[in-house]
């Protein structure tokens, strides 16, 4: 058995930091965290400083690297999504199917089968509709939107039990809790969005089994005083996971402060990028179900935008959401790196991911101390 050892970087362990101390990573999973005269033989990389951390998980990835999932729903598409984000320190991500026919979401789960078999940074698949709400359709298509019938259930149960990690987005007006109870009960991660529901429609949904919501903030009903909506429900339901799109167009900080520091219970907010096409690619438009989607640069990065200015996912990476969370949200840089590591793969329920102790993936990346990615590693191999 040849180990890896890896050194010279703080590491974060994904609750605390280790100085002056080395990572053991054997068949490709971490063995332990060593000082110096504790290392055995082994394959040594060493770092000029910075920080070694788990890798990044993003569990909404539209595209990346030139490619949209649905300009061509295959497995070859996944792979080169997760390649366009790998430089940007991300190890594990869900292809993410926007609203589109039968046949397209046929053919992602179909994809997400194959995909996941490989150890290429696909960890299972996010269907962000059709079950949304056409009154908060964002740049989805509101022509596709539909309730969910038995046999969704029953083919949203099946794919899960083949792909082994799959992620829905359902409007509570377009599903019942019982069905969110059955796929829950599965396995399947059912997260409200794209929904103008009723904060008590909203509990309902999440007391059935709803594990999140979707973009908190985008796409929802608000908080209102009276009328708290899906967000005050997300905010306020203790088991509740949001994810959140930092970067500075989706949501002013002053709101994700707010929502950071009333969040409670077990659930915690976490980075997601909602990523389009040309993250990791020098385009500058793409097309989305046959509308024009420009890159306007300016602010902390490029915003993506439709003719009429409906925003249109993001140009974010996940690194740079972690930078934005540190300077814009006031975060600890512990915190940060959770909201991009250990939080995801909690809500995602991946036990082995986004976290470096003993037994889990050894999935890594290498930061320095302003937070720009050097190297990434999957299961311990440079990647």
């Amino acid at each position: 058995m040849v180990r890896k050892i890896f050194s010279g970087a703080r590491i974060f362990d994904g609750q605390r930091f280790h100085d002056d101390k080395a990572l053991i990573v054997s068949d490709g999973r971490v063995e332990a965290i060593a000082t110096a005269s504790e290392l055995p033989d082994g394959e040594h990389t060493r770092f000029e400083g910075g920080i070694l951390s788990a890798g990044f998980i993003d569990a909404q990835v539209n595209g990346g690297g030139g490619r949209m999932l649905n300009d061509e729903p295959s497995a070859a598409s996944m792979y080169m999504i997760a390649d366009g984000h790998r430089p940007y320190g991300t190890t594990a991500l869900l292809p993410t199917l926007i609203t589109d026919t039968a046949d397209a979401t046929a053919a992602a789960i179909e994809a997400a089968k194959e995909a996941v078999k490989t150890n290429r940074g696909v960890s299972g698949l996010h269907l962000e509709g059709p079950h949304l709400a056409p009154a908060r359709k964002g740049a989805h298509l509101a022509e596709l939107m539909r309730p969910v019938e038995d046999k969704d259930v029953t083919a949203f149960i099946a794919a899960k039990e083949a792909i082994g990690t799959l992620l829905v987005t359902m409007a509570a007006e377009q599903v019942t809790s019982q069905q969110v109870r059955e796929l829950s009960e599965a396995g399947v991660t059912v997260s409200i969005g794209h929904s103008d529901c009723s904060s008590e429609a909203a509990e309902a949904r999440f007391d059935a089994g709803a594990r999140g919501v979707t973009h908190l903030f985008n796409a929802m009903s608000q908080l209102g005083h009276r009328a708290p909506g899906l967000v005050g429900a997300a905010i306020d339901h203790p088991s509740v996971w949001c994810g959140i799109i930092a970067d500075g167009h989706h949501v002013d900080p002053k709101a994700l402060r707010t929502a950071l520091r009333a969040k409670r219970g077990e659930g915690r907010l976490f980075f997601v990028t909602d990523a389009m096409s040309l993250v990791g690619s020098e385009q500058d438009s793409f097309t989305l179900n046959g509308r024009t989607v420009r890159r306007e640069r300016g602010g902390f990065c490029s915003k993506l935008v439709l003719s009429d200015g409906t925003l249109a996912g993001s140009d974010v990476d996940m690194a740079s959401t972690i930078r934005y969370g540190v300077t814009y949200l006031e975060l600890p840089l512990a915190e940060a790196l959770r909201m991009a590591t250990l939080y995801p793969a909690r809500f995602l329920r991946l036990e082995d991911h986004g976290h470096l102790s003993p037994g889990a993936r050894a999935d890594l990346v290498h930061l320095t101390d302003a937070l720009e990615v050097t190297r990434t590693f999957i299961s311990g191999e440079a990647a």
